[in-house]
């Protein structure tokens, strides 16, 4: 029997980094959110537009291109998030229909929800201790937005959830300028907005 021979194979990857429409989704609508948490506007159909398809879709994608560059924390963090923001949209939506008013969540539900993301996210800020500065901050300040608003719910404190919408507004600028980073750091092959890398 004859030996085949074989040959190597190099495969680059040349597709496009994800992470800057991942972040550009999670941070847009955190901001859009947080400004009605902040007492600026009502809960609307502009936020929940950004929920289901910038926050949830763009993100989700964003997380599956991660996937495909191997990177387990970008693929987790993406795909979590935007699946967050979809739950979130469904959870306003679905007491609205006929036959969902029965399945309305409370307060002490809905804490115990953000609570959950509130410790999902502290475990994520630990990982990005590895990473860059700037992913630093937007996972440090979102534990503590989660948190807050758990808090907020839990106690009925309308100050503290209009205080954490600030708070939140500081964590979506965060996520919006380090998609920008990245963006223009690309394009221009050179630091133009830095991500305080390690």
């Amino acid at each position: 029997m004859q030996n085949t021979p074989q040959t190597r194979v190099l495969v680059t990857d040349t597709t496009a980094n994800p992470a800057p429409l991942g972040l550009l989704g999670f941070g847009m609508t955190t901001v859009l959110l947080n400004l009605h948490n902040a007492g600026f506007y009502g809960l609307n159909s502009m936020i929940l537009g950004m929920g289901i398809f910038v926050g949830g879709i763009a993100q989700v994608l964003a997380g599956w291109q991660e996937w495909k560059k191997n990177n387990t924390f970008g693929a987790t963090a993406f795909t979590a998030y935007g699946f967050f923001w979809l739950s979130l949209v469904a959870i306003w939506l679905i007491p609205k229909m006929s036959w969902g008013a029965a399945y309305a969540s409370d307060e002490k539900g809905l804490s115990a929800y953000l609570f959950l993301w509130g410790l999902f996210t502290l475990f994520m800020f630990v990982g990005s201790l590895r990473l860059s500065r700037l992913l630093q901050v937007v996972f440090a300040t979102l534990t503590l937005l989660f948190f807050l608003l758990a808090i907020g719910d839990y106690t009925g404190n309308a100050a503290l959830k209009t205080f954490a919408g600030y708070e939140g507004v500081v964590c979506g600028l965060a996520a919006f300028y380090g998609s920008m980073a990245q963006v223009l750091n690309e394009l221009y092959g050179r630091t133009v907005l830095p991500l305080g890398s390690k």
